[in-house]
């Protein structure tokens, strides 16, 4: 060794990951799809699990009687979020450990709850990159899980935001 250099010392094989459960939230839509291959691409790298998530927003359905109507919608809003969890599997393919859930409620909320209950250690998320009037009367989904979740979020845009 040459005085005055430091020896750097390999890394430790059992060193700790830095994501070990990848939480990738999605609401079916196509610009989703880059979301998914975003979080499938560093669970790979990570050698994590990717955990897709569907929230039937049951808020936005308040409105509706509840009579057989309700049931009929949130057996159709369940189907969609099994077809948009069947995506996010496809997407991710064989070689990446993946878990799905349907669950309804206020969909940033729900985000939130479901990585603190399975200790995931990353959110990767869409937004629309809306601003001006439309971020202020729609809201960001991704704003509220940022401003509450306990781990880091990594947001991904999608869309034009037009």
């Amino acid at each position: 060794m040459v005085p005055g250099t430091k020896q750097l010392r390999p890394r430790a094989a059992n060193r700790q990951k830095m994501y070990d459960r990848i939480l990738v939230p999605t609401d079916g839509s196509s610009g989703s799809r880059s979301v998914i291959e975003h979080a499938a691409g560093l669970a790979e790298t990570h050698g994590a699990t990717l955990h897709g998530l569907y929230v039937v927003n049951t808020a936005s359905y308040a409105s509706f009687s509840m009579e057989s109507t309700w049931e009929g919608i949130g057996d159709m809003l369940r189907k969609e979020g099994s077809e948009a969890l069947e995506a996010v599997e496809s997407v991710v393919g064989e070689h990446i450990p993946v878990e799905t859930q349907v669950t309804e409620g206020s969909p940033s909320r729900r985000i939130v709850r479901y990585a603190e209950r399975e200790g995931c250690d990353l959110i990767v998320m869409g937004t629309h990159g809306r601003g001006g009037i439309d971020r202020l009367l729609l809201g960001s989904v991704a704003e509220r899980v940022v401003r509450s979740a306990e781990v880091p979020v990594l947001t991904v845009r999608v869309g034009s935001g037009d």
